[in-house]
């Protein structure tokens, strides 16, 4: 199954961009911008030991603080892309970006200007499809512990300085007295504007954060969902609407969503019908890989090569790739699941 996974062309939905950087890449920003972050790779694997969804949030905002200047952009970004593209196989993925700590509105002695932001993402996008054959799209997200401003100022950047590639808006950070509903107007008018929507729900909070999210957001996929499988009713909305589940196993354990990969519900929201997409999230901070991921889901639901290859191919639908891409990507799933099954993969 190692191998099977290893060599299948995959798409990825749910990956945070500044949560994509490996020891290495942030050692690297460590060193750069001196601080509270060690810029020793060992020491980092030890940062990234977090008790429980506070305490990651509190590393993985020391972590955004080092991306201050469109270089780190630029060098997060292809480093990220390199690391997918040569180390899983990753073809397509549309990656989660928080525009709003890098640009930093409320603190402009600290931040960038959105635009030099956009100008570094888009530079390092094109290089990696050039260099690596990646495409890459992006997600904007409101960082839900900043409230109204970030809210506010992740909508402009998205409306008016979102480049070509932005496909979908967001929301991240803790739900835990920060109720999806309060961003209700900043999803109508991005999906107004042809975005996605593609919020977190239900990581940390009960079913009602996901109904939320549906009904009030209009959101189209739920980023983790965990929580949904106390619903009946729900996992039979999100089945009947094929409103897709971004899942991240290795992540909720992490983080306390769940209590072990034994307990997490992906078979039950399989058994409901419900479209899983497979995820890494912040793959180094967990230390897993999207390879990784798969393999756990394989495991999880007694899935064989072939069912794996439907785990790809349900990801590439869910996507938001455009038709060509989609198209590409399916027909490399094909190819590679027929040469393994024949002997012939290489």
């Amino acid at each position: 199954m190692a191998a099977f996974v290893a060599g299948l062309p995959k798409a990825e939905l749910h990956v945070h961009h500044i949560g994509s950087a490996s020891p290495e890449i942030v050692a690297e920003l460590a060193a750069r911008h001196p601080g509270r972050v060690p810029s020793d790779p060992d020491a980092l694997r030890e940062f990234f030991r977090f008790a429980d969804f506070d305490h990651f949030i509190e590393a993985y905002l020391a972590v955004v603080d080092l991306v201050r200047e469109p270089e780190d952009v630029r060098l997060l970004t292809y480093e990220i892309a390199r690391e997918m593209a040569q180390g899983q196989n990753i073809r397509y993925a549309e990656l989660t970006c928080t525009p709003y700590t890098s640009v930093l509105p409320h603190e402009p002695d600290r931040g960038m200007a959105i635009e030099a932001y956009t100008e570094a993402l888009e530079d390092a996008r094109v290089a990696a499809e050039r260099d690596f054959g990646l495409v890459l799209r992006w997600i904007y997200d409101i960082p839900g512990e900043d409230g109204m401003p970030a809210a506010d100022e992740t909508l402009r950047f998205a409306l008016d300085h979102g480049p070509s590639s932005l496909v979908g808006f967001g929301l991240g950070g803790p739900e835990v007295g920060v109720p999806r509903r309060m961003f209700r107007r900043h999803f109508e008018a991005a999906r107004a504007a042809g975005l996605r929507s593609v919020p977190h729900a239900g990581e940390t909070t009960g079913p009602e954060g996901v109904w939320d999210a549906v009904r009030l957001l209009g959101a189209e996929r739920i980023g983790h969902g965990t929580n949904a499988v106390g619903d009946p009713a729900l996992l039979a909305h999100l089945a009947s609407e094929g409103i897709a589940l971004e899942v991240c196993p290795t992540s909720n354990v992490a983080t306390g969503a769940v209590s072990s990969l034994a307990a997490h519900p992906i078979a039950a929201f399989r058994d409901a019908g419900v479209v899983i997409t497979v995820n890494s999230d912040d793959p180094p901070m967990f230390n897993t890989t999207l390879n990784r991921e798969y393999e756990i889901a394989a495991d999880l639901l007694g899935l064989d090569d072939a069912g794996v290859a439907d785990l790809a191919l349900a990801a590439v639908t869910a996507s938001f790739a455009p038709e060509q891409v989609k198209g590409d990507l399916r027909r490399a799933i094909a190819d590679w699941t027929s040469d393994a099954a024949t002997g012939t993969a290489d």
